[in-house]
């Protein structure tokens, strides 16, 4: 199993929080290694969330749900 989380975007605020915009990717789908499964945003940076391997995602945070960097966002076999 791996986690994914939801990338730093401010290292000069550990505590800081985004958004799932997009969830490109449903539960018991197959991703690809480096495939783009998440649109993130916070304040004025948008970024992607990647699968950092091919596999089955495994769970999946809520949507437009405040989220702290570094999160857990999803987890793939």
């Amino acid at each position: 199993m791996a986690d994914i989380t939801f990338p730093a975007m401010s290292a000069n605020d550990p505590a800081a929080q985004g958004v799932i915009a997009t969830w490109y990717v449903q539960i018991g789908e197959t991703v690809a290694a480096d495939q783009i499964i998440a649109e993130v945003q916070m304040d004025k940076v948008d970024a992607e969330a990647l699968a950092p391997h091919a596999s089955v995602v495994r769970l999946i945070a809520p949507a437009e749900v405040a989220i702290a960097q570094g999160s857990v966002i999803a987890r793939i076999e």
